[in-house]
């Protein structure tokens, strides 16, 4: 079992600004870690800007040969915590993290502290909310056992506030794509969609295969 991501996203329309976030990538080759950070960044974007106010989202994602749960939950002062595991985490206490994190977030900063933040000026401050606290979480948790103060969270999230997807296409409105908006992001440099692109043919001649 394994926690890859914690992040804490600002909501924008259909897309969101990363604010803060921890994440392991050590099981990773060394020379593709930056990329891969980077393609999940993006999918952990879209994960949040779709997620409805008050809610949680479960989206199983296959992506770079592995299967990715993304665990969401969005607070309604504006902001979208994420959770990336794999499939054999338990979804309950990685959704009650997301939980926690989005209120524990936002009783730390206000709205008034990210409410002119733009992905423009996180180009020239890119860390202006720091949240170290994730770095210790995503230690804890790698261990759904060590979740020893999360069972008060979990009674709290309602059957009815989680939405479960098979897809991250699922998600999205009609006509659109995860593809298409990897090669779209001017979050990603040519070298990571086009290390997107390959990986995914790797990938599908390995099904064909």
């Amino acid at each position: 079992m394994k926690v890859y991501y914690i992040g804490v996203h600002k909501k924008e329309d259909k897309e969101s600004i990363e604010l803060a976030k921890a994440s392991d990538l050590s099981e990773f080759n060394y020379f593709i870690r930056s990329q891969v950070g980077n393609l999940l960044s993006v999918f952990t974007g879209t994960a949040a800007a779709r997620t409805p106010p008050g809610k949680g989202l479960q989206i199983e994602q296959e992506a770079l040969g592995k299967q990715y749960v993304f665990h969401t939950f969005s607070h309604r002062a504006g902001i979208t915590a994420v959770v990336i595991t794999d499939k054999e985490y338990p979804g309950r206490i990685a959704l009650s993290l997301a939980m926690k994190v989005a209120d524990e977030f936002t009783a730390k900063y206000p709205a008034s502290a990210y409410a002119n933040i733009t992905q423009a000026s996180l180009a020239n401050n890119p860390n202006p909310l720091p949240y170290p606290e994730l770095n210790a979480l995503l230690t804890k948790y790698q261990n759904p056992d060590d979740a020893d103060n999360i069972s008060k969270i979990q009674k709290e999230l309602d059957e009815t506030m989680v939405i479960v997807h098979k897809t991250l296409d699922s998600v999205l409105e009609r006509g659109e794509k995860i593809d298409s908006l990897v090669q779209k992001s001017d979050a990603l440099s040519s070298q990571s969609k086009m290390f997107y692109t390959q990986a995914k043919k790797q990938n599908s001649c390995c099904v064909v295969m």
